[in-house]
């Protein structure tokens, strides 16, 4: 017996070990079922296209007579981005941009804002007390995250269309809390510090600037107290030069005034205000016409387009109906029409309009013209100079992606370009391509909300299947459009594997406009699991449901709710995997997490209900439960605390969970550590759905 126990226990271990390094080579899907697509770059002018094709960094370009449909190859278009590499700008200058004239490049250095005449070399240095908390043109984390963006690339200042101003914020992080991230290299590491505003913290103070770049003088500051508890956005220059639009809003986020500032004084006054019960919208985008300009708003429920005159006296509705995701693209040169993209007559489709742009008191919005035809989800227009045609990329969950030309009198003209492959009709009919399908439901309150389903290959009539669900949640943060998705890599390989795949949206994802957002204030976290409980509900009626082998992933507020559904309803979702998630919200930034839940003093109980902490006493009291939390170490988004917070909770409540961290990794893993990550949740989910 020990002489045959000893080797069989060396052999086990040996398959074990051997098994565990292999890893699961995922299901290859047909190929040639899709081919590039040839995409619209750039108008010449009203008949002359610019297409492209290849990649962005090795282009063939292709220039098209709109009206013969003559084609030619070109060198590619004249208008090619300014090189600024060669004006020996210090090595530690950051975001070089040159003045809409030319003459100028501004910069910023050591958190010190600089300008420089091209023509002469001469340099001017407009501030003189950057530090590591004065930041003059260079935003402050929260800023950058939040309300620029990170294609700001840190930079807050901005030119003039004149050339003659800059417009900067000065950010005080003096009093912002400092946040530190371990960074784990070297023989004794270091300490990576942020200053990072967390939910009910001090903000930075900011202060706006206006500086003149043709002499050496004063800084003008708007006339506003840096004290106070509020935010700035993005500022708008009017195309004159002469007068500065900036944004202002409350530190609750429900109140909104947009202001005319003049350059030479720093005083202005407020030409709109707007206040909402709970939170709203930073105005995106001005467009200027004649005197005044239109911008989107949703202060009725839905996204309008309005008018507002340059004094703010006259506001105008140009819109009516149920618009969401609302972008105007412009307008005609004699300002007869307004152009633009909505989803409005589908909450998953996106298609192109016009409207009349009538300056008028009439209560009454003009008609809104459809300029798009077919069931497509329209994306990356591109409008001709004289707005006559325009390009759009169409399709659908059924119809592989199309570059379209039209033309705003004649309709669709044609097919410039399709990306549906050689073998996709054989394949198709042959079964070999999984089969999307839009659903929809309606909530008993009324909310109706759309999921796509893919089905397995194969299906068998009476047998039942694992379940993945795919999820993003968060207020407008909708995943699903009914647009083509590439039946390719692991989406082909769970189809191919037997496995229904499920991407869902929820009643504050957009869909249902402001209202359904709105149901979420002070409650994150709660009305997506209802819904998302109702999905399975859905699904199970189908009688294609396997309940007890049902899986859940997401990232960042994804994997928020994805810990949220497990813990709270693991008899719906018995399996997750949940990426970087903020697991309490008192662990996320101001601006984000306040706009939604108000600040923890004001709203201790919605914080408490809302924390994922709370909830790990009920994680597999539903039945056999596994969650994967996983997370970067160098996040300085959502901060590795969370991963740390909810994991020593688990081990308090003696939970059984896995947990893979990722050194050095910021918010997502890449490169080694990308494939790393999407071979080890493939052979989750090989587990715990398929039971291999």
């Amino acid at each position: 017996m020990k002489r045959f126990f000893v080797p069989f226990i060396f052999s086990l271990l040996f398959s074990l070990i051997t098994v565990a390094q292999e890893r699961i080579v995922p299901e290859a899907a047909p190929a040639d079922l899709v081919k590039p697509l040839e995409m619209p770059f750039s108008w010449e002018n009203d008949r002359t296209l610019i297409l492209y094709s290849g990649t962005m960094q090795k282009p063939s370009f292709i220039q098209e007579d709109i009206v013969t449909g003559e084609r030619k190859t070109v060198e590619g278009p004249s208008r090619r981005p300014v090189d600024l590499s060669g004006l020996e700008l210090d090595e530690n200058a950051k975001n070089p941009t040159l003045s809409p004239d030319g003459k100028y490049v501004a910069f910023t250095l050591g958190n010190d804002l600089y300008s420089r005449e091209l023509s002469t070399d001469k340099q001017i240095r407009h501030t003189y007390d950057g530090s590591r908390t004065i930041l003059n043109g260079w935003a402050s984390w929260v800023y950058y995250e939040e309300i620029l963006g990170r294609r700001s690339f840190y930079r807050s200042f901005w030119w003039s269309p004149d050339s003659r101003h800059l417009v900067f914020f000065r950010c005080d992080d003096t009093r912002v809390p400092m946040f530190p991230i371990y960074v784990a290299d070297g023989q004794n590491g270091y300490l990576e510090e942020t200053r990072y505003p967390k939910a009910g913290a001090e903000n930075p103070q900011v202060k706006i600037g206006i500086v003149s770049v043709e002499e050496e003088s004063d800084i003008v500051w708007a006339d506003f107290n840096p004290a106070d508890d509020q935010y700035f956005g993005q500022p708008f220059w009017t195309p004159d030069g002469k007068t500065l639009l900036l944004q202002w809003m409350n530190r609750t986020q429900n109140h909104l005034r947009l202001y005319a500032i003049h350059p030479q004084t720093g005083k202005g006054e407020v030409i709109y205000e707007e206040e909402q019960e709970t939170w709203l919208e930073w105005i995106q985008g001005v467009h200027f016409v004649k005197n005044g300009f239109l911008m989107v708003r949703d202060f009725e429920k839905w996204e309008q387009i309005y008018f507002c005159s340059s004094d703010g006296q006259v506001l105008i509705k140009l819109t009516e109906g149920e618009n969401w995701g609302v972008t105007v693209h412009g307008t005609d040169p004699k300002e007869k029409y307004v152009f633009f993209s909505a989803r409005r007559e589908n909450s998953t489709r996106s298609d192109v309009y016009r409207v009349p742009l009538q300056v008028s008191k009439s209560k009454r919005a003009p008609k809104v013209q459809r300029l798009t035809d077919g069931e497509f989800h329209f994306t990356n227009v591109q409008f001709s100079p004289g707005y006559t045609y325009f390009t759009a990329m169409g399709s659908n969950l059924s119809t592989p992606s199309r570059t379209f030309l039209f033309g705003v009198k004649e309709g669709q003209m044609r097919v410039l370009g399709d990306s549906k492959g050689p073998a996709y009709e054989k394949e198709l009919s042959a079964g070999n391509v999984p089969v999307s399908e839009m659903h929809f439901l309606t909530t008993e309150d009324g909310f109706t909300i759309p999921a796509i389903v893919t089905w397995p290959l194969g299906m068998e009539k009476g047998k039942k299947y694992p379940v993945l669900v795919n999820v993003y949640g968060g207020p407008n943060n909708g995943s699903v459009m009914d647009r083509w998705i590439t039946p390719a890599g692991n989406r082909y390989h769970w189809a191919k594997k037997g496995v229904i795949q499920v991407t869902m949206d929820h009643r504050g994802s957009g869909h249902c406009g402001k209202k359904g957002l709105d149901m979420m204030y002070r409650s994150l976290g709660k009305w997506e699991i209802h819904d998302y409980k109702l999905w399975i509900d859905y699904l199970r009626k189908t009688g294609t449901v396997d309940s007890k082998r049902v899986g859940i992933t997401g990232f960042s507020y994804g994997g928020y709710v994805t810990a949220l559904a497990v813990c709270t309803a693991g008899d719906y979702f018995p399996y997750g995997i949940a990426g970087a998630g903020v697991f309490d919200w008192m662990f996320y930034d101001t601006h984000y997490t306040e706009r939604f839940m108000d600040t923890p003093q004001n709203n201790p109980e919605g914080y408490k209900n809302a924390s994922v902490l709370e909830y790990c006493s009920t994680y597999g009291t539903f039945g056999p439960s596994v969650l994967l939390i996983t997370h970067g170490t160098l996040d300085d988004n959502v901060h590795f605390q969370n991963a740390l917070r909810l994991t020593d909770e688990l081990m308090k409540q003696n939970k059984h969970f896995q947990f893979m961290l990722y050194p050095g990794a910021r918010h997502g893993y890449r490169g080694y550590q990308g494939a790393f990550s999407a071979a080890e949740e493939m052979a989750f989910w090989t587990t715990y759905l398929l039971e291999e």
